[in-house]
């Protein structure tokens, strides 16, 4: 006999985490970004599989672990406060005119971090990225007929890894 919902409920174990409860913290030259994005990811990883041949079969071995790149959902206001950040972040690694970089490696890369809330507003878990620095910044679409709309924008970065953190503060 199926379960019916009083079932269901009894037999659940927690009550799941909410993902539009997070926060992005990206401190940039001497200025900490802290917004709260549209959208975010909780970032994962792959670890890479290495296949090598035996007696005709293919015995696979664990390989290299990578990290795909962040992409973020960005609100835009109304003074650009943070995309004008993003977009001199992305000046000094290389130069509109130019071509050239105004900073090395160690001054264009940053540890930003993304945390996770409870229901009681306590931060459950927090991933640090490491290293990171953006690569793409979307247009925004401007339009006649975008009428009861905001202005968002996308942001792609690369980073080297990730830490995680679970953080129970009650």
């Amino acid at each position: 006999m199926p379960f019916n919902i009083t079932d269901f409920k009894g037999n659940f174990p927690f009550d799941g985490a909410r993902p539009n409860l997070f926060e992005v913290n990206i401190p940039v030259f001497d200025q900490k970004l802290t917004f709260t994005a549209k959208t975010a990811q909780l970032p994962g990883s792959t670890v890479g599989t290495i296949e090598i041949p035996y007696f005709g079969r293919t015995v696979k071995v664990a390989g290299n672990r990578t990290f795909p790149e962040w992409t973020i959902t960005v609100i835009n206001d109304e003074d650009f406060v943070i995309r004008n950040q993003l977009e001199e972040w992305m000046a000094r690694i290389n130069g509109h005119e130019t071509n050239l970089a105004e900073a090395f490696y160690s001054q264009y890369t940053f540890d930003a971090e993304v945390y996770q809330y409870g229901k009681q507003g306590n931060i459950i878990k927090s991933y640090t990225f490491i290293d990171m620095f953006p690569t793409d910044i979307s247009p925004i679409d401007v339009s006649w007929d975008a009428n009861d709309a905001i202005e968002e924008y996308a942001v792609t970065f690369q980073y080297q890894y990730w830490n995680s953190a679970e953080v129970f503060v009650g």
